[in-house]
């Protein structure tokens, strides 16, 4: 076996068997209407762009559909896949991400709009030899049981503290110019945007109020 040989994991498996599930499907009389097509190549080329995204401190230029969105762009060609594509409208928070030190969701923001901003993923904020300081935490307090929300959530984290930090309020803060405290209806409030399906709700609040110093 040669260098060049690529490797299969799990996740390249179900790829390939999907594809080749979808290419059995294929009408004939369809897939003829495809071939003899002279504009789709044309059009193809027409919707792509070159892209450049700063992902966890490194550059990747992109030849993108210029509909791709940030989610895709991170899992299916940059292959970071602890950011997770959950309902794909927004709802969920699976694939929260931070963008210039601010959490967004990826799922409804397009790569092409992020030309050169610096993007963390859940990847970017620790290791398994060093944890950030909320990975230790989620750990610590079993923040988590299925896991698919976790980098979501984790992500999600450190933006809404660094929200408290600079002051930004939210629906519930008493006050629209005092620094907000971070109350566990403060801390709700601002996580309600990232859904666990196993509700281990109770145990991402202690991890959070833990690394936040205490919640009032």
């Amino acid at each position: 076996m040669d260098d060049d040989t690529p490797t299969l994991s799990r996740r390249n498996f179900l790829i390939s068997g999907a594809s080749a599930a979808a290419a059995v499907g294929v009408r004939p009389d369809r897939a003829f209407a495809a071939i003899g097509s002279t504009s789709s190549a044309t059009e193809q080329s027409e919707m792509t762009t070159r892209v450049t995204l700063n992902v966890n401190a490194q550059r990747h230029t992109l030849q993108l559909d210029t509909r791709t969105t940030l989610l895709d762009a991170i899992r299916e060609h940059i292959q970071l896949t602890g950011t997770k594509k959950g309902c794909d409208h927004g709802q969920c928070g699976a694939c929260t991400v931070l963008v210039n030190g601010r959490r967004i969701n990826s799922c409804l923001t397009l790569a092409v709009m992020h030309q050169n901003d610096t993007v963390t993923t859940i990847e970017g904020l620790g290791t398994p030899n060093r944890l950030h300081p909320l990975q230790a935490a989620f750990v610590k307090h079993d923040g988590y049981q299925c896991g698919y929300c976790t980098p979501g959530q984790i992500c999600s984290s450190v933006g809404m503290l660094d929200e408290v930090k600079r002051g930004v309020p939210s629906h519930v803060s008493k006050s629209l110019v005092e620094k907000p405290l971070l109350s566990v209806d403060e801390l709700r409030e601002r996580m309600s945007g990232n859904i666990c399906r196993c509700g281990a709700y109770s145990n991402i609040v202690e991890a959070i109020t833990e690394v936040a110093g205490g919640a009032a």
